[in-house]
């Protein structure tokens, strides 16, 4: 229940590099987030319905959480998260900011103008983790699920990262512990 919850979980996440774009779908698809990439903050609106040449079609996408890169030529994250902030119908969606430089004036604009999170780059795995609980505060807010489901979603998912985790971290001591063995036996024959 708690799995088909968390794949109704979809985030924008908009960035003008192809490879930061990858990087970014990887690690929310890793994280169960159904996930629509876009390669500026113009085609970012332009999916919400906020752009003269918007379709209907992707104004009525659910979208969850937005994930820009501040650093975008003609629109930069920061004027796309006072777009969304100054939309009424999508004002309410946490926005995350990252950046490659960790400008604290750039951070703080950014946060005092609505950013849920300013994430350096690169992003990582933990990073990913730190956007739940802003995600579930966006459906929450739409009323789509209760603090219950709430929960059993976070729970599920940290047990979930935390086994993995786990498995990889036994496999990789278990690898270690053959590899010190074979190099005493080379020494000792």
């Amino acid at each position: 229940m708690a799995v088909e919850a968390e794949a109704r979980f979809h985030v924008l996440a908009v960035d003008d590099s192809i490879m930061d774009r990858k990087l970014i779908e990887k690690l929310l698809k890793t994280s169960s987030f159904r996930v629509t990439t876009v390669d500026s903050g113009s085609k970012a609106l332009e999916f919400l319905g906020l752009s003269a040449t918007a379709s209907s079609e992707h104004h009525e996408t659910e979208v969850n959480l937005i994930i820009t890169d501040y650093s975008m030529p003609g629109m930069t994250g920061y004027d796309l998260l006072k777009s969304i902030k100054g939309s009424s119908a999508f004002k309410d969606i946490p926005v995350v900011i990252m950046s490659s430089e960790n400008m604290p004036s750039r951070i703080n604009r950014c946060l005092e103008g609505g950013a849920e999170e300013f994430f350096l780059k690169p992003l990582r795995l933990s990073d990913m983790k730190r956007l739940r609980p802003h995600i579930l505060k966006g459906k929450s807010k739409e009323g789509q699920l209760n603090q219950e489901e709430d929960c059993e979603i976070i729970c599920r998912s940290i047990r979930h990262d935390n086994s993995s985790f786990c498995n990889k971290r036994k496999a990789r001591d278990e690898d270690s512990a053959r590899e010190r063995r074979r190099l005493r036996f080379c020494y000792l024959g």
